[in-house]
């Protein structure tokens, strides 16, 4: 069964595994646009009623699906990249449900995914803008804050990957994960 809205913050179960790969299917996208109205309007207050803009229509979105008995039950993280030309990427909106966060590596998983996805479509330099707190995280993923800046009134640092740590992943290419620990 899939689960739906405030599920994500509710599950009682902990997953058998974890995939992160390209949303390619019309309830994954749909869920992953839930997740982050959750994460960005809901929890976080950086947007009033949607963090929805003009680049989820050239955006590829990627997100980290929760298994159990070999069938995806639900999005529990997302992220989205595209293109800018001439080789430059942006990822963004990187969101991991509540319940799921610091389990198994998703965010990791993600970027992980996000930048080698772009890496095999040409991309020859990957920044995203990173919220402060999250900072310290990217680093230890081998990226370098460029500059601060400001989203939404937020504080942020305009990062770049270093792309020498992300191989090119092929487009059906899949990160499988098993959860390290159990969540609280």
């Amino acid at each position: 069964m899939l689960l739906d809205g405030d599920d994500y913050k509710t599950a009682a179960f902990v997953p058998a595994a974890y995939s992160v790969k390209r949303a390619d299917r019309g309830w994954e996208i749909r869920a992953a646009q839930r997740l982050r109205k959750q994460v960005f309007c809901d929890e976080q207050k950086l947007f009033a009623h949607t963090d929805r803009d003009a680049i989820d229509a050239i955006a590829m979105p990627i997100v980290a699906l929760s298994w159990n008995a070999g069938i995806p039950e639900q999005v529990v993280g997302t992220v989205r990249i595209h293109a800018d030309g001439d080789g430059l990427w942006h990822g963004s909106r990187l969101a991991v449900a509540r319940g799921f966060r610091r389990m198994a590596g998703l965010g990791r998983e993600l970027v992980r995914v996000a930048v080698g996805s772009a890496h095999a479509h040409g991309c020859r330099r990957f920044t995203a803008t990173v919220q402060t707190a999250n900072v310290t995280f990217f680093e230890s993923l081998h990226w370098q804050v460029l500059e601060q800046v400001s989203v939404c009134g937020a504080p942020h640092a305009l990062m770049q990957a270093d792309l020498a740590w992300y191989p090119p992943c092929e487009p059906d290419e899949c990160a499988v994960i098993t959860p390290r620990r159990v969540a609280a």
